[in-house]
């Protein structure tokens, strides 16, 4: 003590942090002043003698707050001391924040006792660093700023807020948000706050949009964080807004949500109008009030467009036909054709400068008088300007370098002008939708030719016999409409016999409608030759095995139902590869499925095919179908078979209306895979219409069955028909004792044309040949090819039979 003198105290009274300004006193254990320093009356204003014995707290605060202070500081005391900012009341009655440090002391008896030092905030060395440098951050800070009561109102704000909501900071104070920007969600604002108000809990980047005063015809996108303000006593003071403009941001992230979305709702389907629709209603109202997706008339059939060359006048009026559109307006009011009308191009309007250059056109305002095209085009004048068009674009639908049509954005109820920024999103958005169009019309066209090819494939209409009833239906797949491989037919063959046939190939499209011709002619072909339906699906099986290059692909794996009913001995001899079995109906309406045996797919085994045999009763309906018919999203084919069983029960009604209500009942809308469906409904051959005779292997017989023959054929009142006949009898007859086995058969029958049949126990084919002038024989055969309308043989498992049509004597 003896080296402090007056220099050193003159020395730390020039210092920046004078301890002389320091207040400090000692409380004793229950709060009373038992010390007083002249720094805490130069501080407070209190001399010694009115502060001693007394308690500190109800000295500097009222009793009640005195109470609450002198518990939270109670409570925050610990063995090291105790440390923050108290706002006590000076002795003249004005309040003064100090910096308090109370630390513990313990005197020479023991008793606890605490050192309490204040100073000034003002007065801290770092103050008025401190101070200076908030008090700029505040006022230079580039993010908006301000401060809510607990009633919400503006208390205070910087200048970086009054930049950003574009009005001053008197037309803010005082008020609520939704008084100075009612264009904003005001309600979710709020909501927020007195979230952050009730809880202390702070929310950070929470977003919203609106229009602000400073451009009030642009939507613009905000970040605020919202955190609570206390004072030291954890009294509530307000809310603290701090306000970023992340439109940028929100933009960019708006646009990339465009453009997929795009991408992903223009790619979900194949149909040009469906997607020049989707395009349509994107954009409105997130780019324009009103957009028309108009494409070239050519396009629209699916064929290549008809411009000019990118860059070349046209000759003429170009056509386009509006292909979607959609308005914020109710019903389209604004749009001057609906859907699938054809509009007119005027040569002089940018919509014809954008068709043949490829250019984009952008007029933010358009006006009447300097617009000379509007003149030119009245129907667009009358119909845009009435509504009060004030900005326009024009993108064109480019794919592969080729221009397929124009899209026009307006903007009439929107004050906001079209910007370049807007120009380059809609150039994004056509342009990716431009490739989902150009894929949709190149499917048209393929899809057109693919009908066109199927409809001249399979059969034109499958005609009714007096022993088979038929009706079909064919349905493309509708979830894609893509025309698929699925076939059928009827193939009448020797002896009144008629085969039935369903087959469906792998995929859709041209290959396999290809390869679905090749399979009918294929079919066709083998049955001509009277192959069982084993043996035709093994032969058809190899021709698979042939097939090569990109139609390799729909025929392996194809599946086929092939049967032979037989109208005389009512037996029907089925075969499959990989195809679900018929359905059986018999006339008490039972429904049943045979078990007839699976087979493998063509092409992928070399498992052999089994056929089965089975009666029919007189007037059952057979039904051959193909899986499409009975497989649906999330059902599996014995599900499918359950309901066509409860649909081909419908027995009472015509055999095409039933046809028809078994589709109506087994396809939905949303198919995926085309489906076919063939009914026949059997006949016996009546027992007048067939005559059969056993004969013996005797030369002498053919003159008999001569006789038997013009016979029958007087009784059948076809006598026209005898000598054809009974030449053809005796030659077939008289091959049959020379070359054949016994025992030997004779049976005509009577249909459209009548038949003739010699059947004998050889399995030795004849064959046709010229006999020269020399020879004795050999022109059977070459006779009965010339008198018969056709004739063939076929093989059983007794022999064999030649057999005869015959339509007229001229024949």
């Amino acid at each position: 003590m003896g080296n402090f003198d007056g220099s050193l105290v003159r020395s730390r009274s020039t210092a920046p942090f004078d301890l002389t300004e320091v207040a400090s006193c000692v409380l004793d254990d229950r709060g009373r002043i038992v010390s007083w320093t002249h720094g805490a009356q130069a501080v407070l204003g209190y001399p010694a003698g009115e502060v001693l014995e007394r308690p500190a707290a109800r000295l500097l605060v009222d009793e009640g707050e005195a109470t609450r202070v002198l518990d939270c500081v109670q409570e925050r005391l610990s063995p090291e001391g105790w440390g923050g900012v108290v706002t006590v009341r000076h002795r003249d009655g004005r309040w003064i924040p100090l910096t308090v440090r109370a630390s513990p002391l313990t005197t020479v008896g023991g008793d606890q006792h605490w050192l309490v030092v204040a100073l000034e905030i003002d007065q801290a060395p770092w103050s008025q660093v401190n101070h200076s440098m908030l008090e700029q951050f505040l006022a230079q800070s580039p993010v908006g700023m301000a401060v809510m009561g607990p009633d919400l109102r503006y208390t205070w704000l910087n200048d970086a807020m009054e930049r950003l909501s574009g009005d001053s900071r008197a037309e803010r104070l005082g008020k609520r948000l939704r008084e100075v920007v009612p264009g904003l969600d005001v309600d979710a604002i709020e909501s927020t706050m007195r979230r952050v108000l009730t809880t202390g809990e702070p929310v950070v980047d929470f977003e919203y949009r609106g229009f602000p005063p400073a451009d009030p015809h642009r939507e613009h996108a905000y970040s605020t964080s919202f955190f609570r303000l206390d004072d030291i006593s954890g009294r509530v003071l307000g809310v603290c807004c701090v306000i970023t403009e992340v439109t940028d941001r929100w933009r960019s992230r708006q646009r990339l949500a465009l453009l997929n979305e795009v991408g992903a709702r223009t790619g979900s389907t194949l149909d040009i109008s469906d997607t020049a629709q989707k395009l349509a209603e994107l954009g409105v109202p997130r780019l324009a009030d009103f957009v028309g997706v108009d494409l070239l008339d050519t396009v629209w059939d699916g064929q290549a467009p008809g411009t000019p060359p990118r860059g070349t006048p046209s000759r003429g009026t170009l056509a386009l036909r509006r292909t979607g559109m959609k308005s914020v307006l109710a019903n389209d009011a604004d749009a001057i054709a609906a859907v699938g009308e054809v509009i007119a191009v005027s040569p002089s309007s940018p919509w014809e400068e954008c068709l043949v250059e490829g250019t984009p056109y952008l007029k933010p305002v358009v006006d009447a008088e300097e617009d000379g095209w509007l003149a030119d085009d009245t129907l667009r004048a009358a119909r845009h300007l009435d509504l009060g068009l004030h900005s326009l674009m024009l993108v064109p639908v480019i794919a592969r370098s080729t221009v397929l049509g124009v899209v026009t954005f307006i903007r009439w109820q929107r004050s906001a002008p079209f910007a370049q920024d807007d120009l380059l999103l809609a150039e994004a958005v056509v342009a990716r939708a431009a490739m989902h169009i150009d894929n949709a019309c190149r499917f048209t066209l393929e899809h057109s030719i693919a009908v066109a090819l199927q409809r001249d494939l399979l059969p034109k209409e499958l005609t009714s016999s007096d022993t088979v009833e038929v009706a079909s239906r064919y349905l493309p797949a509708q979830a894609t409409k893509a025309m698929g491989g699925d076939w059928f037919d009827m193939i009448p063959l020797s002896g009144a016999r008629v085969a039935l046939v369903v087959g469906e190939v792998v995929g859709h499209g041209i290959n396999a409608i290809a390869i679905m011709g090749r399979f009918r002619t294929a079919v066709r072909t083998l049955a001509s030759t009277d192959v069982p339906p084993d043996e035709l699906l093994a032969r058809l099986d190899d021709l698979v095995l042939t097939v090569s290059g990109p139609q390799r692909e729909a025929a392996l794996g194809a599946s086929c139902l092939y049967m032979v009913y037989d109208p005389v001995s009512r037996k029907c001899v089925m075969a499959r590869a990989g195809h679900p079995p018929p359905a059986i109906v018999a006339p008490d309406h039972s429904v049943t499925f045979p078990d007839l045996p699976a087979g493998p797919p063509l092409g992928l085994s070399a498992l052999p095919f089994e056929a089965m045999e089975c009666e029919l009763e007189e007037g059952s309906i057979l039904a051959l179908f193909t899986d499409g018919l009975i497989e649906t999203h999330g059902q599996d084919a014995e599900v499918g078979m359950a309901r066509l069983r409860m649909a081909l029960s419908q027995f009472g009604m015509p055999l095409d209306e039933l046809c028809g209500a078994v589709v109506d009942t087994m396809v939905t809308d949303t198919r995926d895979d085309d489906a076919a469906l063939l009914l026949a409904r059997t006949q016996r051959l009546a027992s007048d219409h067939v005559a059969s005779w056993d004969l013996p292997s005797d030369p002498s017989i053919v003159a008999e069955a001569r006789t038997l023959t013009t016979r029958c054929l007087g009784d059948w009142g076809l006598s026209d028909l005898a000598i054809n006949t009974e030449l053809i009898v005796s030659e077939l007859v008289t091959n049959a004792i020379r070359y054949g086995a016994g025992p030997i058969r004779l049976r005509l029958i009577r249909q459209a044309a009548l038949i003739c049949e010699v059947s004998d126990a050889s399995s030795t084919s004849p064959r046709l040949r010229h006999a020269r002038t020399t020879d004795e024989g050999g022109r059977g055969l070459f006779l009965v090819a010339q008198m018969a309308h056709r004739w063939g043989t076929r093989y059983t498992h007794e022999g064999k039979i030649i057999w005869a049509d015959i339509t007229s004597a001229t024949d």
